[in-house]
């Protein structure tokens, strides 16, 4: 490991004994600072507030977008404690699981298990969760500062999942692994590249939507679940959640089985809404007109 990245990850487990309810006072205070520089970031969440939430009045809106703001700020300096603490710890954090039972029988039922995940509280806390009770791999892009992958598979320890890039040689380990009855996780919100997607509704507008999970739970027969772990208030931890996937999602049809994947992530945004990654430009794609421009 370089030395510039070594002591990063020296950081974080000095950072990492500072209290989860600090943590996320300095970023809500960082969130609040972008709502009011109203620079890309802020624009970009309430452009995406205005479609997912059309019938709010103007102070409902500002009221949600500084939420919203303020929980991106939480997500990012949470992974100092989730990272710095180790994930023994970061565990210590889940005061609850609701659904779990729907992930017990998944497993036993041994066909395979797909975890839909979307950008949505603390995913990395939820990939701890999940691999501390059963092998799992998850499909990922590499990070663009390639310097920074031994410092993330050093941080996740020995409850790494295996990441697998998405790629061919990747997407066939997936397969593999579902077929012997193992685990998988894909962010299901992610967008696909150009060309390699589906138009689908989401929160009532067409948006790229990647049709890799709904052929895996199609060709496999795997159980899909959405999951995810919701931020509880004043730094007090996490609640795990587990949903059953919308009827469709493995439709050959893929125009279906994306509405219904996209339906799943919906779902999951209901119980948490300002805990979504709202300033991720997910109606963005070269074929749509583009929410995100400004006019003027």
């Amino acid at each position: 490991m370089r030395f510039d990245i070594y002591l990063l990850y020296l950081l974080l487990r000095l950072a990492g004994r500072l209290p989860l309810r600090a943590l996320h006072g300095l970023g809500a205070l960082s969130g609040r600072l972008a709502a009011w520089r109203r620079g890309r970031m802020a624009h970009t969440v309430a452009v995406n507030l205005a479609i997912a939430r059309p019938g709010l009045d103007e102070a409902a809106r500002v009221g949600l977008r500084q939420a919203a703001l303020a929980e991106a700020g939480k997500s990012g300096a949470e992974i100092v404690k989730i990272w710095g603490s180790g994930a023994e710890q970061a565990l210590a954090l889940v005061r609850e699981v609701r659904g779990g039972e729907l992930f017990d029988a998944a497993l036993a039922a041994g066909k395979g298990v797909i975890v839909a995940a979307p950008h949505l509280g603390c995913w990395e806390l939820l990939n701890y969760w999940l691999c501390s009770r059963t092998p799992m791999a998850i499909l990922y892009r590499p990070p663009h500062v390639a310097a920074l992958e031994p410092l993330l598979r050093k941080v996740r320890g020995a409850l790494a999942p295996e990441q697998v890039r998405a790629e061919g040689a990747g997407v066939r380990t997936l397969y593999k692994r579902l077929a012997a009855g193992g685990t998988v996780g894909i962010l299901p919100d992610q967008k696909p590249r150009e060309g390699e997607g589906q138009l689908a509704p989401f929160f009532g507008r067409d948006a790229l939507t990647m049709v890799l999970l709904p052929r895996l739970a199609a060709r496999t027969g795997a159980t899909v679940l959405f999951a995810f772990a919701e931020r509880l208030p004043k730094g007090a931890g996490y609640r795990i959640h587990f949903l059953p996937a919308p009827d469709g999602l493995d439709d050959p049809d893929l125009a279906v089985a994306c509405a219904a994947l996209n339906r799943g992530v919906e779902a999951c945004i209901g119980r948490a809404f300002a805990q979504y990654q709202w300033q991720y430009r997910r109606w963005s794609a070269h074929n749509l007109p583009n929410p995100y421009a400004k006019s003027g």
